[in-house]
């Protein structure tokens, strides 16, 4: 049974949602998920649980509980969950699809524009621009996560502990997660006090009314846990990432590009929780210092078009993939935007496929259970560490754009008064991403058109 055959005796609420219709919202919301995980949740709250009237506020955040507490990108699961819900395995692949698809798309068509096009004096004053105002976006992030997750002196030691871990003694990124999660699982034995917490955080809003799939709707025939489905779906699941992996090892070798970008990037996927923030020192260790698939500048960049792109923020990967496979020439040098583009489809499967993955073989199990999920202490200890990595990140990003020639080099002024504009309208006035990050772009757009005129 799928929302094509549930009905409700409610006039106001749709009889069903045929696999068309559903296509054309998650198409739709593929292309106007701006705003991070939070405006992408909020969206689909508003359409689905309000508007719409899809699925119930208490099937909604029943959900989004599960979803949070998932390695990857929870608002890209949420759709994937729900769309699962109602039209089974297609639904879920589909809404979870589109979700991604618009975004790869848009910053394959960045990234050539920045490979191609990078040396450009309007080009590069863009993005002299942007890095600054990135820059005040990590720490505004590190901020948002901190004052949600260290409430007290514990926590704080616990992300004191992660920084001081990632930044002067290097330690690799899983490392400090498995470290935190330990001791998260201890102290909750311990002091369960300090490492108790709420679900997913999301506040809860007046009901809609009833619902296509609402608070008391019977669970679907699809969505009943069972063994032998679960056996199944990770047959299928591990299926695909093994032949994915074995076909371009079989292709590439195992050292090749492609195959050690495939390898990389399932273990990132792994490790991303706490957001995509979290997980890009991780990818910094990987992707710059021992992969060298591009630079640390490029990074920033990398990190500055994922800001103004619809879909999550770690779509960012796609970008390293694509530089990485433009600048490593993995199919010649006459053939680089096919390399680019390649690598970056090659790192987006990798990156998603565990979500889809959690999302169908947990699904039936979170459907029995209708009521409110908890994080693990373990996870508290994790989400505690996340902080300090970010700040970690932030600095390293501050060292870059504010001494672009080292330490040793030349202050940049002018990228600093840019970062602290960006950072007062964060914190201070409220502005969103996408106004902030534009609006720095078009300030460097702006002094780099102005340059020759007064050297």
């Amino acid at each position: 049974m799928t929302t094509e055959t549930l009905g409700s005796t409610d006039a106001n609420v749709p009889r069903g949602v045929s696999r068309a219709q559903a296509f054309a919202y998650w198409l739709k919301l593929g292309f106007i998920s701006f705003g991070g995980p939070a405006g992408q949740i909020a969206i689909m709250h508003e359409e689905l649980v309000e508007r719409r009237r899809w699925i119930s506020e208490r099937r909604f955040l029943h959900a989004l509980n599960y979803c949070m507490v998932l390695p990857g990108p929870e608002a890209q699961q949420l759709a994937t969950y729900i769309g699962w819900l109602m039209h089974r395995t297609w639904g879920g692949i589909v809404a979870g699809g589109l979700f991604v698809l618009p975004s790869l798309l848009i910053l394959i068509g960045l990234s050539w524009v920045y490979m191609a096009f990078g040396n450009v004096p309007a080009v590069g004053g863009l993005f002299y621009g942007i890095k600054p105002a990135v820059t005040a976006l990590v720490v505004h992030a590190a901020w948002r996560v901190g004052s949600r997750t260290l409430r007290n002196g514990v926590l704080w030691c616990i992300a004191a502990a992660a920084f001081l871990a990632i930044f002067a003694l290097k330690a690799p990124f899983p490392l400090i997660v498995l470290a935190a999660g330990l001791i998260g699982y201890l102290g909750g034995r311990l002091l369960p006090d300090r490492f108790t917490t709420g679900g997913a955080g999301h506040k809860s809003m007046k009901s809609a009314g009833p619902a296509l799939i609402d608070d008391h709707t019977p669970t679907p025939a699809h969505a009943r846990f069972s063994w032998a489905r679960f056996s199944k779906v990770l047959f299928v699941c591990l299926g695909l990432w093994g032949t994915g992996l074995g076909l371009l090892a079989a292709t590439q070798g195992w050292h090749g590009v492609l195959t050690q970008m495939g390898w990389f990037f399932t273990k990132a996927a792994l490790m991303t929780f706490g957001g995509a923030y979290a997980v890009l020192p991780y990818v910094y260790q990987g992707a710059v210092d021992h992969y060298q698939w591009l630079s640390g500048t490029q990074m920033i960049d990398g990190l500055a078009l994922g800001e103004t792109t619809p879909g999550p923020l770690i779509m960012v990967v796609s970008f390293v993939g694509f530089v990485g496979g433009w600048g490593k020439q993995v199919f010649g040098p006459d053939a680089l935007f096919l390399g680019g583009a390649a690598a970056a489809c090659v790192v987006t499967f990798f990156t998603f496929l565990p979500s889809f993955c959690f999302i169908l073989l947990g699904g039936p199990f979170i459907e029995s259970t209708h009521g409110n999920l908890r994080f693990t202490a373990a996870l508290t200890g994790i989400t505690a560490a996340v902080v300090g990595v970010i700040v970690n990140l932030a600095v390293f990003f501050a060292y870059h754009v504010l001494w672009p020639q080292g330490l040793n080099g030349r202050f940049d002024a002018v990228s600093a008064v840019i970062g602290l504009a960006a950072a007062l309208a964060l914190f201070r006035f409220k502005f969103g991403v996408i106004p902030v990050v534009l609006t720095a772009g078009a300030t460097g757009l702006l002094l780099a058109l102005a340059r020759p005129y007064f050297g």
